[in-house]
Formats: C-alpha cells, structure tokens, sequence
C-alpha cells in the first residue's frame, strides 16, 4: 500500500512511523525535529512553494507535505479497507 504525499512523492504507508500536523502554531519540539532532519540532510519538501502542512517522519527521511495531516491520515485508513 502506498501513500500519495503531493507532487509525484508516493511512499509505502509502513514506512510512515508519524503524521504531524505542521500548519502555524508550530510547537517548539516539532521545530527542533524538523531542523534535525534538515542538518542530517534527511528532509523532502513535497511540493516547493507551497504551504507547509504536514510532517511525515520515516526510517529514513521526513517529508513536509502541502497536503493536510488528516487528507494522510484518511489516504492510510482507506488503503487499509481493501487489504
């Protein structure tokens, strides 16, 4: 199952360990993870340009995504419905 995060980016949904919404106030714990990953060269920004709206954490690399925490949220549950 795979999972759609904005401008041609699909990932598998068991890669996915979090979805975070990201849109203002932004906590300060979730800025500290977002500049981890940027000073670890580990972050994707899907969809250049555009808002800020959600924080996909994976293994490997963290997505910030234009695309709202519950439309991937919603994209996850509906994938799971035809297993």
């Amino acid at each position: 199952m795979y999972v759609h995060l904005g401008n041609n980016y699909i990932i598998s949904a068991q890669d996915i360990i979090a979805i975070i919404n990201i849109e203002p106030p932004v906590a300060e714990d979730l800025e500290d993870i977002m500049q981890i990953a940027i000073d670890e060269k580990r972050i994707v920004y899907v969809g250049e340009g555009k808002k800020r709206k959600s924080l996909i954490i994976c293994d490997d690399k963290v997505y910030i995504s234009p695309i709202s925490s519950t439309t991937l949220y919603k994209r996850i549950a509906n994938c799971h419905k035809g297993v």
